[in-house]
């Protein structure tokens, strides 16, 4: 039994951050509907991407929301389902006349998840966007990169996902836990400006003290710290290097060779010629070779793994951290007493009738 057994969600399909939501909730154990377009078009096709991963767990449902008997027979899921989540612009689930009003009408316990890059208000919340230009504008992207070139984009896993997704999923559960005191569901508003924006609370608190330049790359944890940050191999792969305490920062000076009065850590005035030397001592071996001279060495320098390499690694293989389900992909997280947890294969694609068959 997974722990969210039993709950019912309908997810709308889209892209980003709802596809994600909805497969991390059905890996652990809803049963998540998700509704799709009947046919396959413009932004569709770019949904498909990725589907062998991201739609893991739960059948698709062929919906025409231009369709008014489609529209009644989802209206009709609404009645049995515990949450719903979307990700279209605002407005549009009203004028679609499945909005939040509409749906408590249908099911006062519904949690109503919604989740767009700039939220359902504000003078942006219309305007189109992707992941980059909401972190952009929640002081997310211009820490990330190298100092003497533009912000570099961190993937999508901090606005679509990390402050999207995953707050989407929180707010989620935390209304749902609500409904079981009060019988009313709730409208969880998901922006991913706000979420990023949260992710970096730890930042406006060192900022807040001092201690963090608006500099990229002059930080503690930006790179400006020769003991965190990655350096390149004689090989031309790297090691990601992260001895923030002093007694992993001695045994990083061990390994490298360098006697520790020549390289005092506080010393922030002295940290790019400290870099330069790390870097020239890194140069001179293999990354696998600098794995094994710091293996079992508590000084937090560990190889940087390709997404290929990574399934082979011996502590991701031992903890079953990737499956192989005829497509190598992360298994879900986190597990439960212990148990590696295993994803479920994508089930065959249900009708409306076989959906409201399988709440009924």
């Amino acid at each position: 039994m997974k722990p969210l057994s039993g709950l019912r969600i309908l997810e709308f399909d889209g892209l980003g951050p709802v596809t994600f939501a909805g497969m991390v909730l059905a890996d652990l154990g809803a049963d998540v509907l998700r509704l799709t377009r009947s046919a396959a078009a413009g932004a569709a096709a770019f949904t498909e991407v990725g589907g062998e991963v991201l739609h893991r767990g739960r059948p698709a449902v062929a919906v025409d929301l231009k369709d008014p008997a489609d529209l009644d027979r989802v209206r009709e899921l609404v009645g049995p389902a515990d949450a719903l989540i979307e990700g279209f612009r605002p407005g549009v689930m009203e004028r679609l006349g499945l909005g939040p009003e509409v749906c408590a009408g249908l099911n006062p316990r519904l949690v109503f998840g919604r989740i767009t890059g700039w939220g359902q208000t504000g003078p942006m919340a219309r305007r189109v966007g992707h992941d980059l230009n909401y972190i952009a504008l929640s002081g997310a992207l211009a820490m990330t990169g190298e100092p003497d070139r533009p912000p570099r984009p961190p993937l999508n896993l901090v606005g679509d996902y990390g402050g999207g997704a995953m707050l989407l999923i929180t707010g989620l559960l935390a209304a749902l836990l609500e409904v079981r005191t009060t019988g009313r569901g709730r409208v969880v508003d998901a922006a991913m400006t706000d979420g990023s924006a949260l992710l970096t609370s730890l930042f406006h608190a060192l900022a807040g003290r001092g201690l963090w330049s608006e500099a990229r790359g002059a930080n503690l944890l930006d790179g400006g710290a020769p003991f965190y940050r990655c350096y390149a191999c004689r090989d031309g792969r790297f090691v990601a290097v992260g001895a923030l305490e002093p007694r992993f920062y001695a045994a990083l000076l061990e390994g490298l060779g360098i006697p520790p009065a020549e390289a005092p850590q506080s010393d922030a005035a002295g940290w790019p010629v400290l870099h330069a030397r790390f870097a020239a001592v890194f140069a001179t071996r293999d990354r696998d070779d600098w794995a094994a001279r710091f293996e079992g060495v508590d000084a937090c320098v560990t190889p940087v793994l390709s997404l290929a390499e990574a399934p082979h690694h011996p502590h991701n293989a031992a903890r079953g951290t990737f499956v192989d389900e005829g497509l190598v992909q992360p298994a879900p997280a986190p597990r439960f007493d212990g148990a590696a947890p295993r994803p479920e294969p994508q089930p065959p694609a249900l009708s409306l009738d076989g959906a409201a068959a399988r709440w009924r």
